[in-house]
């Protein structure tokens, strides 16, 4: 029996349901609060923030890119989603319009790296950038808060079915659209082989450029649908929303396909659920943020390397030879 087949999906996903219960008891042990209604439903919200803007990146991950621009696409799409607010329109005119704004400017880092063959990780950082500060220009900086409580989006927050929230239900909604088109479908073949050999892709006569452009398109539309959930928790509009979505996305989509051995839309739920339950418990405990950044990227890091079987393997060919040699026996 090889390495491989040894710690197959079944050993995985036992490792990774006896971590979470590891992690969750600690909390509760720590922190008795951990475990109340009120905390769970916390955390379930802030899980589907973090799932929908880890879901869209999960995409790009698949092509081989990298986006760094998606946090400021939120900040961008949740100042304007609020501007609409403020000004009346409607609630779904408003967010409708917030998901265009973030499908225009993934179409722009798609375009430049799918067909313009710029770096991924230079162009998101300046797209990224410059939407942040057009998050500036509706307000001058100044937090949006009119006609907030009067325009329906506060229901996203509060609104509950069989005592589940609503953003949970969302979550899991995108989350099964996104498993058919990435993994059960033609056009999500592409994704998967572009992200495998664009070369080989290409000359199969596949669209790669395009399936690039598509990735980048996903993970703008998905940040915008994560930052209207915490502009739904808060009731405000902020410059800084959806900035603290960079290492809670990235930390579930790598953790979860280190321990389910690949990028997918389980593994990315997977991972969510372990980072917002690390991040939430740390938050009640106290912790500052700076420490729980911290510690979610030793964890990601460890997670990495425990469950990738050419790092493992490189750690043991390490190991091997820096352990003392045999005593030889006389002859």
């Amino acid at each position: 029996m090889t390495r491989s087949s040894s710690f197959g999906p079944l050993a995985r996903t036992v490792a990774f349901l006896v971590l979470v219960a590891v992690v969750v008891a600690a909390f509760a042990i720590a922190e008795p609060r951990y475990l109340t209604k009120s905390n769970l439903s916390a955390v379930t919200r802030h899980m589907s923030a973090n799932g929908l803007a880890a879901l869209g990146l999960t995409f790009v991950v698949v092509v081989r890119r990298f986006d760094l621009s998606f946090p400021g696409i939120a900040c961008f799409g949740a100042m304007t989603v609020g501007f609409l607010i403020a000004a009346g329109q409607p609630l779904w005119l408003a967010i409708g319009v917030g998901l265009l704004a973030g499908a225009a400017i993934g179409a722009v880092n798609g375009w430049a790296v799918g067909y313009g063959g710029l770096p991924d990780i230079v162009t998101t950082i300046a797209t990224g950038s410059i939407a942040a500060g057009l998050a500036f220009v509706y307000s001058g900086g100044r937090t949006i808060f009119q006609n907030f409580m009067l325009s329906g989006i506060l229901d996203l927050n509060d609104v509950r079915i069989l005592g589940i929230n609503l953003s949970v239900y969302i979550l899991l909604a995108v989350a099964a659209a996104a498993h058919v088109l990435l993994h059960r479908s033609r056009f999500g073949a592409a994704f998967h082989a572009t992200g495998e050999n664009d070369v080989s892709a290409w000359f199969s006569g596949i669209r790669t450029k395009m399936a690039t452009l598509a990735a980048f398109v996903i993970c703008g539309v998905t940040a915008v649908m994560a930052v209207v959930l915490l502009l739904a928790e808060s009731g405000t509009a902020d410059t800084n929303d959806g900035a603290g979505f960079l290492m809670p996305a990235y930390a579930g989509v790598f953790l979860g396909a280190a321990i389910l051995g690949g990028a997918s839309i389980p593994a990315t739920l997977a991972g969510t659920v372990l980072i917002t339950i690390l991040l939430d418990g740390f938050s009640l405990l106290g912790v500052p943020y700076y420490y729980g950044d911290g510690v979610v990227s030793t964890i990601l890091l460890l997670g990495v390397l425990a469950f990738d079987s050419r790092l493992r393997g490189a750690v043991e060919r390490l190991a091997g030879f820096l352990a003392p040699a045999a005593p030889r026996r006389a002859p």
